[in-house]
């Protein structure tokens, strides 16, 4: 399985998935998966077509928005959709922790908390506070 770290009780992010790993994730009981990594840049057999058709087969939900550099709102949006049990992945699951984070922000949560969430999943987003903020968070 791949390096997957949980955000929230019901947010999870991880580097890149494959194939085989969806089947534990649903295990897990995770019902949904989010795509935050373009094609372009993820190794053979990683394709979003595959992981996709895999996730379907298996009756989770799959979302494929990708992005690089700063998240794109449909990127924002599906993380800000997420309901229930769900993993979103990149490359090494940043991109993907600073779209769940821009989604809290636009729901006007805790700058503070939504900055140490990530921290105790272990990633630093200290220095989007001011954006955070911007986009609504408190």
């Amino acid at each position: 399985m791949t390096d997957m770290r949980q955000v929230t009780d019901t947010f999870a992010v991880a580097a890149q998935l494959d194939v085989a790993d969806l089947a534990e994730l649903k295990a897990a009981g995770f019902r949904h998966v989010i795509s935050n990594r373009p094609d372009e840049e993820a190794p053979p057999g990683a394709k979003a077509a595959d992981i996709k058709k895999a996730a379907e087969a298996l009756g989770l939900t799959y979302v494929h928005a990708p992005f690089v550099g700063r998240p794109t709102p449909e990127a924002i949006e599906a993380a800000a959709k997420a309901s229930g049990p769900t993993v979103a992945y990149c490359r090494s699951g940043t991109r993907s922790v600073t779209a769940w984070a821009m989604s809290q922000a636009n729901k006007g949560e805790s700058a503070d908390a939504i900055v140490e969430a990530a921290a105790d999943a272990g990633y630093n987003l200290a220095a989007l506070k001011d954006a955070l903020r911007q986009l609504g968070a408190r």
